[in-house]
């Protein structure tokens, strides 16, 4: 029997228990909030908020408000010094750097020892386990798997606390029968120089059976290019003739997906997304057929939602398919009712399964037309089906109003393979945007409000500098695609000079 046969028997009794998930959703929720609660009772957020009280959701909701990083943040610094029983029992000496903006300000999620386990490497474990039982004839673990993280470094003068990259976090803990079958070395994952990671990355691995990625789309090509060039091949299969799945987080893969397609031709490839974030993993496509991903109910996150527009807050059996919701959790890190910044709309409840539609701060609603991160990718990855074109980063923001009151969208974007008709390109996006998105299309009518929008093309590696001048590159750090502001489009335009 393959050493995937053996691991496929491990994760047997998971796929039973995943079933819960079809019709026991409210029940495995509230087990959660009630585990989360009892576990934190006698913590210093436990007392104040009078946790050994509650009996109820209603209870939790009416004496815990909701809150953002700014409210959390002094509990975490004080929690950072070595203080413990602060928002969660213990000491957590694991604080994940949010890259979650890109802006000087960073955000540190406490990521604590129950969080580790039944948060993120559970999620890790039910992707094997969803993606094994989807692919009976997978060998994947026959061969090494190529992870890659970021980077992390001292925590204060906090003794074995550290800071960092989530992936980094993930890496310095997993197991040590993982990394028998992952490459590249410890030393090589953890390093903070991107670019000479980049490279120590692909020739450790270029000689090995490497049968599966795990990584942001936008580094791990990064990281492929570069073993192509080191190998000569044309396509990924010739270097590793046993790749067979890419599961990928972090960013859209729309916008890459055709590059990986070229990059990779074997016709038992597979893709599976997954919704893993600094504060929790969350989601997982467990139907290869379906773009959309299960939320993990049985994991230490409690979910609510906020309907985009409104101040009213849901449990999840109070969602309702369609509609974009911001969302908060509770987590065993110590996040008490969080407003993580990610939106979501759910296309099924029974189970429950949504898409990632965009950031609560990462759209453009200067002129009422309301744009999603979700329309953008809808348009993109139309306007480039039509013209040929290959996106490979982006970022659009308005153009305010001018005497005359004319306005429009500015677009930059970096292209690996540029459209023949930028112009052509130009008008399918935003004829694209229009049938997606009502509220864009009735700004557009008749040019009256909102002008047609404009595309800029990017020089080679803009997007790339940009993040490398903000010490962004490599890691987790994504380049922000939707903005009300003009700041980050502005610094981009100015450092767009070929």
């Amino acid at each position: 029997m393959s050493i995937t046969g053996i691991a496929r028997k491990f994760f047997a009794p998971r796929w039973k228990e995943l079933e819960r998930h079809n019709n026991e959703a409210e029940e495995l929720q509230r087990q959660v909030l009630s585990r989360l609660i009892n576990s934190a009772k006698d913590t210093e957020f436990g007392r104040y908020h009078r946790f050994a009280d509650m009996k109820t959701y209603d209870d939790f909701v009416n004496s815990t408000p909701i809150s953002t990083y700014e409210e959390l943040k002094e509990g975490i610094d004080r929690m950072r010094h070595g203080e413990a029983d602060v928002l969660w029992p213990g000491k957590v000496k694991w604080y994940a750097k949010s890259s979650g903006t890109t802006n000087d300000k960073s955000k540190f999620i406490p990521v604590s020892k129950e969080g580790l386990k039944r948060l993120h490497y559970k999620g890790g474990s039910d992707v094997v386990a969803f993606y094994l039982r989807n692919n009976p004839q997978s060998r994947m673990f026959d061969g090494r798997g190529l992870i890659l993280g970021g980077s992390h470094q001292p925590n204060y003068n906090v003794p074995g606390s550290i800071v960092g990259d989530l992936s980094a976090i993930l890496i310095e803990n997993i197991n040590p029968i993982v990394n028998l079958v992952r490459v590249p070395s410890k030393e090589t994952a953890l390093l903070s120089d991107f670019e000479v990671k980049r490279d120590r990355i692909a020739r450790e691995a270029i000689n090995k059976n490497v049968t599966n990625l795990s990584g942001v789309p936008s580094w791990m090509l990064s990281v492929l290019n570069r073993v192509m060039e080191l190998s000569g091949k044309t396509h990924l299969e010739e270097v590793w003739p046993n790749i067979e799945v890419f599961f990928h987080g972090g960013v859209a893969f729309t916008p890459y997906r055709q590059q990986y397609e070229q990059l990779i031709t074997s016709p038992k490839m597979h893709y599976m997304e997954t919704y893993n974030a600094s504060e929790g993993f969350f989601g997982i496509q467990d139907d290869p057929a379906d773009k959309s991903m299960l939320l993990m109910l049985d994991y230490d996150c409690f979910y609510e939602f906020m309907e985009m527009g409104s101040d009213t807050v849901v449990p999840l059996w109070g969602v309702q398919p369609g509609k974009n919701y911001a969302m908060i959790i509770t987590t065993s890190c110590g996040l008490w009712r969080y407003m993580i910044g990610d939106t979501v709309q759910f296309t099924s409840t029974n189970p429950y399964k949504f898409i990632i539609s965009g950031r609560t701060k990462s759209f453009i609603n200067a002129f009422g037309e309301e744009l999603i991160v979700d329309n953008a990718e809808q348009g993109l990855a139309y306007a480039c089906q039509h013209t040929g074109a290959q996106v490979l980063e982006y970022t659009a923001a308005p153009v305010f109003m001018d005497a005359k009151a004319k306005c429009r969208h500015q677009w930059l974007i970096e292209f690996s393979t540029p459209p023949k008709d930028l112009q052509l390109f130009a008008s399918l996006l935003d004829a694209r945007l229009q049938e997606v998105n009502s509220d864009y299309e009735a700004k557009r009518y008749k040019d009256i409000t909102l002008q047609h929008l404009e595309v800029i093309t990017a020089r080679p590696g803009l997007f790339n500098d940009w993040l490398k001048s903000k010490g962004k590159l490599g890691g987790q750090h994504k380049v922000p695609r939707l903005s009300n502001s003009r700041e980050h489009i502005e610094e981009l335009l100015a450092m767009n000079i070929r």
